[in-house]
């Protein structure tokens, strides 16, 4: 049986069934797919082995970690029907007249946090830990922009928990391995600070946080940010009581990776998604 051909369809995808929505055609669900494998290689390189995180966060921790504080406008809620509505789905009605009944739970917004959320109570020792983990996300934007801003989306993460000094060095070489990536899949990008909080912005902390920024992003040429390294200090080691060994709470990081971005910014730069995916086939050699 002969192999089927790997092709781009017209006009880069499948018809969107909605805002911030789309299926991938066979191509860049190709480079997708790559690319991920690709980026992995900085989970093999710091011996981080891979989880699968939850799909679903609990709105009661996600509160613990300021998330509603920080990001009021992203989250995406898990609803059921109400069972007043049932009776009206077996019969037929418009779904969207019908009653939903909140779960007390969102959609992750990054991969992060059910993985945070799950090492609550534990200690990782001085040696640390670091987990690789891949996963939809889901954020409720103001608007969405193809494959540069989408309601849900791919990310990859590769995160850290142990002492300041491990922190500081995991995201030294994240960023080192994103820039190398880069390189070998023929991409530029601007690395520049971004501002994105993983914890209250109030007093100290907000001007902690203006003279030591905790975000980095690395942008293709047209700004789309597809890459990040983020130190979060130790504010999930304190809120969620993870700890490292004598040294106290733990303090985290995580380099991550959009990859509907990282597919955007291979056709911007190669011209093609099939001379996107040859360039992503020599990388990987």
């Amino acid at each position: 049986m002969s192999t089927p051909s790997i092709t781009a369809l017209p006009d880069g995808g499948l018809k969107s069934p909605g805002a911030g929505l789309i299926t991938l055609d066979p191509v860049r669900t190709a480079l997708l797919r790559g690319l991920d494998d690709l980026l992995t290689g900085l989970a093999a390189r710091l011996g981080a082995p891979e989880v699968l995180g939850p799909p679903l966060l609990s709105v009661e921790g996600l509160a613990r970690l300021d998330f509603f504080r920080n990001f009021p406008h992203l989250g995406v809620s898990a609803a059921r029907f109400a069972p007043a509505a049932l009776d009206g789905l077996a019969a037929g009605e418009a779904p969207g007249d019908l009653p939903l009944r909140p779960t007390g739970h969102l959609l992750p917004s990054a991969t992060c946090y059910g993985l945070l959320l799950s090492l609550e109570g534990r200690d990782v020792g001085e040696e640390g830990l670091r987990l690789s983990a891949s996963g939809r996300c889901f954020r409720n934007e103001t608007h969405y922009d193809g494959l540069r801003r989408l309601w849900g989306f791919h990310m990859r993460e590769v995160l850290y928990l142990g002492t300041k000094q491990g922190a500081v060095e995991h995201l030294e070489q994240g960023a080192g391995f994103i820039l190398e990536a880069a390189a070998r899949l023929g991409m530029e990008l601007d690395r520049a600070v971004a501002d994105d909080p993983f914890y209250d912005k109030g007093g100290a902390r907000a001007r902690l946080m203006a003279l030591d920024p905790v975000k980095h992003e690395f942008s293709a040429p047209d700004g789309t940010a597809i890459a990040s390294v983020n130190r979060h200090r130790n504010f999930f080691g304190e809120r969620l009581d993870i700890r490292a060994g004598s040294a106290g709470p733990a303090y985290s990081a995580c380099v991550a990776f959009g990859l509907e971005r990282w597919v955007h910014a291979m056709v911007l730069t190669h011209g093609s998604p099939e001379r996107a995916l040859d360039r992503l086939h020599d990388a990987a050699l």
